[in-house]
């Protein structure tokens, strides 16, 4: 049964209700950036996301097969879909991208006994391979792993194209699941340290345990009644990162909070103390412009709406979206941490997506930030057909789902990547 329209949030996007309140060479170990007539000497990776903004690309997107639910042809045949080929990174490449999300099944079963899958390390390993051959990064990001299945990104669908059977959120009460994950971090650190084009461990994608289980959507109330157990992520990220420096000391580690690291999530992160810990949000607020349907109401940007359920439209423009980032500063700005957004986009067919994703990117790059868009697909036919609200790619018609030669969104993500020098 093919799958519902896959949003990179789902309930998570809720939060929007707190909007408005070159070259690369390796020379003596290190990354030479291009500048102006000459080239500064970067001494290892983790410079890459405190010297201000060198990696821009975007999210490349894989879930584990299930034939009953996808059949063999809707995501590929497995065990992990949708399919990418050498010639889909090349085009993100070509496209001006130097940095590349893997957003990816973690490694380990999802149900005890918790060890490796052999099959899903075998496609992450030909993943990298292949952005490696392409000249980009790669952050690996794991979206699933012990006690967590692919379904906590869209639970609200059970019922229609699965039943609750495949729900698995037990990574949120059950210690046993928490410590497989931790070994499974430990497990991916040691068998990639050194890998050329990894420059990042994502240790969970979107943490929501406050949503999943609980139905608790103010921080303040979440870390009231839960602090310190094991529904709290500042209790669990500090673990692993402490097993990933038991066999890798160098690669950065990326956190963010929980809330699907939303950015009215980020101030209640307490950071680990690790001193190669970069801190991450997601950022698609307001989700009434940026997930809006082609059905339903119309939201234009710049423009207003509703975004506190005031029953008063608010001014959505760039000023907004500034103000809303000012959150993020003051948590970087107190920690004296380094921040990277590798989450971000925006439905094609939105009015003003162009200057939206603009806007954004542009406020970004201010804060000398580095960001990853949402998202590249793979030229797999079927997915194409029903999966591309985000694909750029295929212009503004809803209704369209191949590629089109040019566009507004397309020439502003261009222009951006254009940037990119490492």
């Amino acid at each position: 049964m093919k799958q519902k329209i896959l949003w990179p949030l789902t309930t998570a996007l809720l939060i929007s209700i707190v909007f408005i309140t070159g070259c690369q060479s390796e020379s003596g170990g290190g990354i030479s950036e291009v500048v102006g007539n000459g080239t500064a000497e970067i001494e290892d990776e983790f410079e890459l996301w405190t010297e201000g903004t060198f990696l821009r690309g975007a999210n490349i997107y894989q879930k584990r097969i299930i034939p009953e639910l996808d059949g063999t042809t809707f995501a590929g045949p497995g065990p992990v879909g949708p399919p990418y080929t050498q010639v889909d990174i090349d085009a993100l490449a070509a496209m001006g991208a130097n940095y590349v999300q893997v957003s990816h099944p973690g490694l380990y079963t999802e149900n005890p006994p918790y060890v490796l899958d052999q099959g899903i390390q075998d496609n992450l390993d030909d993943l990298l391979d292949m952005i490696n051959k392409a000249g980009m990064y790669a952050v690996i990001a794991f979206r699933t792993g012990p006690g967590r299945s692919e379904f906590t990104f869209f639970w609200e669908e059970v019922g229609t194209w699965f039943d609750e059977s495949y729900l698995n959120d037990s990574v949120w009460e059950d210690q046993e699941a928490q410590d497989a994950w931790v070994d499974m971090w430990r497990h991916t650190a040691e068998h990639y340290s050194g890998h050329p084009a990894v420059v990042g461990y994502e240790l969970m994608v979107e943490p929501n345990s406050n949503d999943r289980l609980l139905n608790i959507w103010e921080p303040e109330e979440f870390f009231r009644e839960y602090a310190g157990s094991l529904y709290d992520w500042n209790q669990l990220f500090p673990h692993i990162t402490t097993a990933i420096r038991e066999v890798d000391e160098k690669t950065p580690v990326l956190v963010g909070g929980n809330g699907y690291s939303a950015v009215n999530w980020l101030p209640y992160l307490q950071p680990s103390g690790d001193p190669r810990t970069v801190y991450i949000v997601h950022q698609y607020a307001p989700h009434e412009y940026t997930h809006q349907q082609p059905d339903g109401p119309t939201y234009t940007y710049p423009g207003a709406l509703d975004v506190d359920y005031d029953e008063e439209d608010d001014v959505l423009d760039k000023s907004s979206l500034d103000r809303l980032l000012s959150t993020v500063d003051a948590f970087a700005s107190m920690n004296d941490v380094p921040i990277a957004v590798t989450e971000y986009g925006v439905v094609r067919y939105a009015p003003g997506a162009d200057r939206f994703m603009h806007d954004l990117m542009d406020l970004f790059e201010q804060r000398g930030w580095n960001h990853a868009l949402w998202v590249w697909d793979p030229s797999w036919p079927e997915w194409n057909e029903e999966i591309d609200y985000f694909n750029f790619m295929h212009g503004p018609d809803p209704n369209n789902h191949s590629d089109v030669e040019s566009g507004d969104l397309i020439e502003v993500i261009k222009n951006n990547w254009a940037l990119n020098t490492i």
